[in-house]
């Protein structure tokens, strides 16, 4: 492990536990990536004839356990963080004849993989607006650590029980997810911040906060970054056009949007949309939902401004976050202040600790007049 980091590893049924050192030492890389909704992770270990993995991993797939827990803690500065907690779903076995022993590769998702196993259709949720309905499913899942976060929709609509009692679709995740979708939101389950609990977050993506330390590119020796590239795309930015009927008159009315509550400007120069997309199927729709599906619209399609790079954790200086904001310094005037990583890819090896990365901003130039190196 580099210098000043440490890594830790906990796996489990339910509870994780340190695993034995022969396990620790077998630990040849980790990679995780966390996405806008999703994480996953990769572990490769050496696995001689006799290694206690084995028994570990190898039979705990066919043992009554139905499933078991890995949590992976990195120690930066003496700080301790969780950087994934999440489920094993595949193992990968790789015999290396020359070498006389194999590569064990397991991989795994976070703690969302375990809403995904049982298929709940046809479950009533009478008078219950989607937070509710996502509280409730959510709830199934404490025993694990799992505190949800769930922000209410700002314009709910409550269907009536004697007229119509909404029903879940599939896997509690497969419901929220498409609730999420429906009115514009995202849901993921973030690891920590203490060792066996983790965050269910399902609401609009948060784009403001305090950013992380900033990224810095062109400026000699307080460049941190290793590569950073960005590209402006204003052909993908879309206005979506929904109709919404009256219901006294019966008249079909156009509605448009160009602004969304749940995207606020990063950027100084916001380019008009370069195209008109009409949305399908909602003038018999409640106007509360129509105007939800429109933002949804307007949040997937607002980013135009996107930024690909690398670094290396000791030379920034901490580990970088996803599904928050960070500054960018030193790669133009257009590119400059705040943006939001939208993604992170962790590669850890004996002596380094590495990430890519993307970030996303809905405008040109910085909004700010100062982009801070550390957060205030």
């Amino acid at each position: 492990m580099a210098n000043g980091l440490y890594l830790t590893l906990l796996a489990g049924p339910v509870v994780a536990v340190p695993v034995p050192k022969p396990v620790t030492d077998a630990l040849t890389s980790v990679e995780i990536t966390t996405s806008s909704d999703r994480s996953g992770f990769q572990l490769t270990f050496t696995l001689a004839n006799n290694s206690v993995l084995q028994t570990l991993f190898l039979l705990a797939a066919g043992s009554p356990i139905p499933m078991l827990r890995v949590i992976l803690l990195v120690t930066f500065g003496g700080i301790p963080q969780v950087v994934m907690d999440g489920v094993i779903q595949h193992h990968e076995i790789a015999p290396d004849a020359m070498r006389g022993s194999s590569k064990l590769v397991i991989t795994g998702q976070d703690l969302s993989g375990m809403m995904d196993l049982i298929n709940m259709t046809g479950f009533p949720y009478p008078a219950m607006t989607p937070d509710l309905r996502v509280l409730t499913m959510l709830a199934k899942y404490a025993a694990f650590g799992i505190v949800p976060v769930v922000i209410p929709v700002p314009a709910p609509d409550v269907e009536v029980p004697v007229e119509k009692i909404p029903m879940q679709e599939g896997t509690d995740l497969h419901y929220i997810r498409k609730l999420a979708e429906e009115v514009g939101y995202v849901f993921y389950v973030d690891p920590g911040p203490a060792p066996g609990t983790s965050t269910a977050y399902w609401g609009p993506s948060m784009r403001y906060g305090v950013p992380q330390p900033a990224l810095n590119a062109n400026m000699d020796s307080w460049t941190n970054v290793e590569s950073l590239n960005f590209r402006f795309e204003k052909q993908s930015s879309v206005m979506p056009v929904a109709y919404i009927q009256d219901p006294t008159t019966k008249a079909i009315i156009p509605v448009p949007s160009s602004v969304t509550p749940f995207s606020p400007p990063l950027g100084l120069v916001i380019p008009p949309q370069q195209k008109i997309e009409m949305l399908e199927d909602t003038s018999n729709k409640p106007v509360g939902t129509t105007l939800m599906r429109l933002w949804a619209k307007a949040v997937e399609t607002g980013d135009v401004v996107t930024g690909d790079g690398t670094l290396d954790v000791q030379r920034y200086g901490a580990i970088l976050k996803a599904r928050s904001l960070v500054g960018v310094r030193g790669a133009g005037v257009g590119f400059d202040g705040l943006h939001y990583v939208d993604s992170t890819t962790h590669t850890i090896e004996a002596g380094q600790y590495k990430q890519s990365f993307t970030l996303k901003r809905n405008g040109l130039i910085a909004n700010i007049p100062l982009v801070p190196a550390m957060p205030y």
